[in-house]
C-alpha cells in the first residue's frame, strides 16, 4: 500500500466526519489547498436520479458569476459568409468545412465547439471524434445557436456545461484557491440553484443526496445542503 505523505495526511485529520456549513467549509478548504501550485475546487453533487429514464435525466448550462478561472480554447462552426470581425475577435478557432477537416484529421486545439444549427448535419461524419470527448454542440448544452457573437461571450464569462453521469452524480469546477471565500460562496450558491431549478420532471420527493466539495489534491469536505435553503 502506498504510503500517504506528510501534507496528505496532515489535511486529512483537519476533516471531521460531519456535514460542514457552506462557509466554514470554505474556510477548510482554503487550509488544505497547500498543494505547490494553485489548486482548481471542485464540486461533487450526488442525486436522487437514474439517468437511464428520460425524465430523470439532467443537463443544462450556467454561468458562475465569478467564472471558473480556467481559460478555455473555443471554437465557432459557421458559414464563412456569416463569419464577422466580432467573432474573430471572440473566438479561438473558427472555420467552416475547412474546420470540418481539420477535426477529421484528429487537430482538436479547443475545449468548448459552438456551432449554428445548419452546420450540424455536416458535422456528423466526425461525430464519432467529437462525442466520445464531450465536444459534439448541443442544443441543451447551449454549443448550438444562431447568436454566435451572444453565445461566445457568455462562455467567455463563465458559461458552463453539466451533467449528470450515469450514476446521477454532477461534477464541476467551481473556482481557484486563490479566489476569495465570497467568491467562491457566490458560484457554489449559483450551481445549487442552477441544479435546484433543472430538476428532472420524474424525481420525486428527496433530489439531493451529497454535496462534497475539494480542491485537486486535497480532502473532501461534505456539505450541509439545507445551509442552501
Amino acid at each position: 500500500m502506498k504510503k500517504l505523505s506528510k501534507r496528505v495526511t496532515e489535511n486529512q485529520q483537519k476533516i471531521e466526519n460531519r456535514l460542514y456549513q457552506k462557509e466554514e467549509a470554505l474556510i477548510l478548504l482554503k487550509e488544505t489547498a497547500n498543494a505547490k501550485f494553485i489548486e482548481s475546487i471542485e464540486a461533487h453533487i450526488a442525486l436522487t436520479i437514474d439517468p437511464k429514464y428520460s425524465d430523470q435525466q439532467l443537463r443544462s448550462t450556467l454561468i458562475l458569476p465569478k467564472g471558473t478561472g480556467k481559460i478555455k480554447r473555443i471554437a465557432v462552426l459557421m458559414p464563412l459568409e456569416l463569419i464577422t470581425p466580432d467573432h474573430m475577435a471572440l473566438a479561438d478557432v473558427i472555420g467552416s468545412e475547412d474546420l470540418i477537416e481539420l477535426i477529421r484529421q484528429g487537430t482538436l486545439n479547443f475545449d468548448i465547439l459552438l456551432a449554428t444549427p445548419d452546420m450540424m448535419p455536416k458535422l456528423a461524419k466526425v461525430g464519432r471524434i467529437l462525442g466520445p470527448k464531450g465536444l459534439m454542440p448541443s442544443p441543451k448544452a447551449g454549443t448550438v445557436t444562431n447568436d454566435i457573437k451572444l453565445t461566445l461571450e457568455e462562455f467567455k464569462k463563465g458559461k458552463l456545461e453539466y451533467r449528470a453521469d450515469k450514476t446521477g452524480v454532477v461534477h464541476l469546477i467551481i473556482g481557484k484557491s486563490n479566489f476569495t471565500n465570497s467568491d467562491l460562496l457566490e458560484n457554489l450558491t449559483a450551481i445549487y440553484l442552477s441544479i435546484e431549478n433543472n430538476r428532472p420532471s420524474g424525481v420525486k420527493g428527496r433530489y439531493f443526496k451529497t454535496f462534497h466539495i475539494c480542491t485537486t489534491m486535497g480532502p473532501s469536505i461534505e456539505l450541509d445542503i439545507s445551509t442552501f435553503k
